[in-house]
Formats: structure tokens, sequence, C-alpha cells
């Protein structure tokens, strides 16, 4: 959003040092923004599980200049393999084959690991405030006013949520989370150990149990150490008072790595432990104060794009902040543009429950079939496109760039 001499400078405020928070604030500085990011964590996220980043993301890393770093904290994962209680290899998807259904634009990254990517490229444009938070709104048509922790009061031209899932923007501007949730019947956790015996078991892969109802999953980090990463059926959305030990006892009776893996555990509070769910929310924006990432549109680890998406939908945001007439047109715009998308990859991941997670014996079975398809050629494609989804428009539409160039091509004609 341009402005005009003598206008003030635009400041936003962002609450979340997350990755839609992140991506956001380096737009926003790009297009000569002042930037606050303030973050409720004392300081930046160690937990986390790993990301296959793909799609609109992607290309949203690719325009940041954000890609190159990325490349060079992945991970190269040769085989995501479904294994048995004795560590026997039952079926399995080829990473270079669902490489290939992405065009070979697919990096596997540890999610502390993508936020430090982001968090390098704003150090110098951007101030984060960890340990704060906010304990006041006060949102009209011309600004955003904010009160943290500390009793600072931040004036902003727009107040942006991105603090996640159960965020606290959205639920002080616009209601009650659980008007917004949608519980998918799952539990996850992650977490990570030393062990070099496991990291070599391990052989370059992402080792999953092949089980109903609960999974664990296993891959080999950088210095031996092993990451986990688990998922079990639940009806009830209540998260455990003790975390260690709902983990050691829920996945017990797993085999193969599980029982030394859970012996390795750490505290509570180094475990990642939420329910798993998405966000619906019919209004993104209200008066100077609107949400991005999964604030308002998560999708879930089933459908396996989150990242993505966040960062995809952050630079979508910014480029409509920095090119509208007015921020009241920039949100709508994001929202209309977005929001499609959002909605199709969250029906995805709904559609994908019993091939994530099977329930039944039989389900299994047929996950067993589904994935020694993807080695016949041509149905490689066809089971890949139905797992990760196709996307309908490019970033350039979706962030009206196309609509920009095909006007200044015009114009220089």
């Amino acid at each position: 959003m341009s402005e005009p001499d003598g206008v003030h400078e635009m400041r936003a405020v962002i609450c979340g040092a997350g990755i839609a928070g992140l991506a956001l604030a380096q737009r926003l500085a790009c297009h000569g923004w002042d930037v606050t990011v303030v973050e409720r964590a004392p300081g930046p996220r160690t937990q986390g599980y790993m990301i296959d980043f793909f799609g609109l993301g992607y290309e949203a890393a690719e325009q940041m200049g954000v890609l190159p770093r990325m490349r060079e904290l992945a991970y190269q994962i040769r085989e995501a393999k479904y294994v048995d209680e004795a560590g026997r290899r039952r079926a399995g998807l080829d990473y270079d084959r669902f490489a290939r259904v992405v065009d070979g634009r697919l990096l596997s990254i540890m999610r502390p690991d993508l936020e430090l990517a982001l968090r390098e490229q704003v150090a110098d444009a951007v101030e984060i405030r960890f340990g704060h938070s906010i304990t006041d709104i006060e949102n009209s048509a011309e600004r955003a006013r904010v009160t943290l922790t500390d009793g600072a009061v931040l004036d902003a031209d727009l107040l942006v949520g991105a603090d996640g899932i159960h965020s606290t923007v959205r639920r002080m501007v616009f209601g009650d989370e659980q008007r917004f949730l949608r519980y998918l019947g799952l539990h996850t956790a992650a977490y990570a150990f030393d062990d070099a015996a496991i990291h070599g078991r391990l052989d370059d892969s992402f080792c999953l149990t092949d089980t109903t109802s609960k999974m664990m999953g296993f891959y080999g980090l950088r210095d031996s150490r092993v990451a986990v990463f688990a998922v079990h059926q639940s009806p009830d959305p209540t998260l455990p008072d003790d975390v260690r030990a709902a983990v050691r006892d829920t996945y017990s009776s797993l085999g193969w790595v599980a029982p030394d893996a859970l012996a390795r555990c750490p505290e509570s509070h180094q475990v990642y432990y939420d329910q798993v769910a998405q966000v619906e929310v019919p209004e993104w924006s209200r008066g100077r104060v609107t949400l991005v990432g999964d604030a308002c549109q998560a999708v879930s680890l089933l459908a396996g794009q989150g990242a993505s998406l966040a960062v995809a939908g952050a630079y979508v945001l910014a480029e409509h902040l920095a090119t509208a007439d007015s921020v009241e047109q920039a949100l709508v715009r994001y929202q209309r543009q977005w929001q499609p998308v959002v909605t199709s990859k969250q029906a995805t991941g709904r559609s994908g429950i019993e091939w994530f997670l099977p329930s039944s014996p039989t389900r299994l079975r047929m996950r067993r079939i589904m994935t020694k398809l993807t080695v016949v050629p041509g149905l490689d494609r066809y089971v890949g496109n139905a797992l990760v989804g196709k996307a309908r428009v490019s970033l350039e539409e979706l962030s009206g760039e196309r609509g920009r160039l095909r006007q200044a091509t015009t114009a220089r004609r």
C-alpha cells in the first residue's frame, strides 16, 4: 500500500513468531512497513516435527528469497516406510516419486528450522518481542491499539493474529475458540532425543509403525538425534495434564523401537502436544484486526500442507496490503482470494483421515495396497495427486500479481 508524501509510515503488530507471523513480517518489512512481532514464548520454539514443504508455499518462499537457506537446513528423506513390530518393511512411499508429482519442488524440513530460516530474514528489519502477550485490544475502523503484559501500548494500522490454532487474538476479537474449531478425533505429539543406535536403524527413511488407531514415526536428525512423531485416535479433545505420562501410556503397546523412544520421552514442557483440529472462521477480519495462518486456516497435519499454506497465505495478505487503495480493501481481497484454497485443502485433509491413520485392519490393508500402486507408472502420479492435491491457481493470481503484470505490460505498449 503506497503512501503519499507526508503520510505516516504504515505500522503492523503481529501476534505470533511462528511460520505465518515471520513470513508476514518479512513481506511487510520489504514493502516498507514498520513491523513489531509479539510472541508469548520466551524464545524460539525447539519442538516440532518434520514438514514436507511444497506447493504454493514453495512458490512464496522462492519469491521471498528464503528458499536457498531452507535447502541448507532440509533433510534428504529416501522413503516414508511402514514397518511391523520387528522393523520389517510392510509398505512405503518413495520420496523421489512423490517429488516428481510436485515437479521436484519439495523440501523436508523440521518446523523449528523453517522458523529459523524465516527469522534470519527479518533479524535486521523487524522487532521481535519474546516473552510478551497481549492483554487488551482496542479495535476501530482507523487503528488497533494493543496493550502487552509489560504494560507497553502499541498503536498500529493493522493487528494480525498469527498465533496459531488456539489464537488469543481470535478469541479476544472474534469470540470463543469452540466456535471455530473442528476437532478431527486425533491427538498428536512430537519430541526428539539422542540415540546413535536407533539413528543408525532408520536408514535415511521416515519410519512409521504399520498400526491402527495409534502410530509412531521416527526419523534421523543431525548429530545422531532422533525425532519422534506420534498420533492416536481419541474421542475427547481435552489435553492431558501430564503429557509425558500420557504419551508413554498411550503408545506403550507399540513395538520395534517404540519402547526405547518412549523411555527417552523428555519432560512435558519439552514435548509438542496438541489435538488435531481444523479452524473455520467465517470472517477473517474485523476493523483493523485480521488473522493469518492456523488462526484462521488450520488444515491439520492430515492435509500435510499447513506450513506451506502459512507462508503462502502470509504472502498473499502482504501483497494485497502493498497494492490495495486501503487496508480495508486489502483485507477483503485477501480473504476472497485465499479462503477457497484453504477450504479445498481442509476437505482434502478430512477425506484422508483413514489413509493417514487406519481405524481397522481392513483399512490398514487397503493402505498397503494403495502404497504399492505408487510404483506403477501412471498410477504413481494419480495416487500422489490424490494425497497432496493440485493447486488450481498460481500464487501470482492469488496475490493479484498477474493482474498487475498484465496492466504494466499493457501500459508499456
